[in-house]
């Protein structure tokens, strides 16, 4: 079976095609890999990796496995969360880890998703960093917008180079595509509120 694409698929087909497609697009974009490069490492044409993004394709299961492989992920994780009258609450106790799964859960930073999902117009996430937590090696930038409020502790966000020292009850607001870092340069661990809200391309 080969991958083809689809403009007639039925409504059920096309929300699904969809659904796989925003999470590949926001896989990729979440490791910073252009199309290019999940091209590359998957042996798959951008053309085909574009059209299954828009769920303009309808992917076979190995092209799939060529995906998940290159997103370094299961399979499975592709069809996760399709239940659409999941809960919008999300227990303390049922919080998922996402230690390795974005740039910045690196270390002993504790990254937990408090949104349901990562398919959202935002993302909040719970994160705690303890002393010694350093980011300023691998600067991030990406498409969006975040804002962060600090619980407990402090920290210092780095803002391409300029420093703002945040401690409990500030707060700070910054377009993604400045370069920043962050950096928990004291002797406690730190606790805050991360809000994203990604830009679609």
């Amino acid at each position: 079976m080969t991958t083809e694409t689809s403009t007639t698929a039925p409504p059920a087909t096309s929300e699904l095609l969809a659904t796989v497609g925003n999470k590949v697009r926001s896989m990729r974009k979440d490791r910073g890999m252009t199309l290019a490069r999940l091209s590359e490492i998957t042996g798959l044409s951008q053309a085909i990796v574009s059209q299954i993004e828009r769920g303009m394709a309808n992917p076979s299961f190995t092209t799939l496995a060529q995906l998940a492989h290159g997103l370094d992920i299961p399979v499975g994780r592709f069809f996760i969360g399709q239940d659409q009258s999941r809960s919008p609450v999300v227990r303390r106790s049922a919080r998922r880890n996402l230690q390795n799964v974005t740039r910045e859960s690196v270390g002993e930073a504790i990254h937990e998703l408090l949104t349901p999902d990562r398919d959202g117009a935002i993302e909040a996430q719970w994160i705690s960093t303890p002393p010694g937590h350093d980011t300023s090696a691998t600067p991030f930038t990406h498409s969006g917008e975040e804002f962060c409020y600090i619980i407990s502790g402090r920290k210092d966000v780095y803002l391409d180079g300029v420093c703002y020292s945040l401690e409990e009850g500030d707060s700070i607001t910054y377009s993604s595509e400045i370069p920043h870092w962050y950096k928990n340069s004291y002797e406690e661990v730190c606790v805050a509120i991360w809000v994203n809200a990604p830009h679609a391309l």
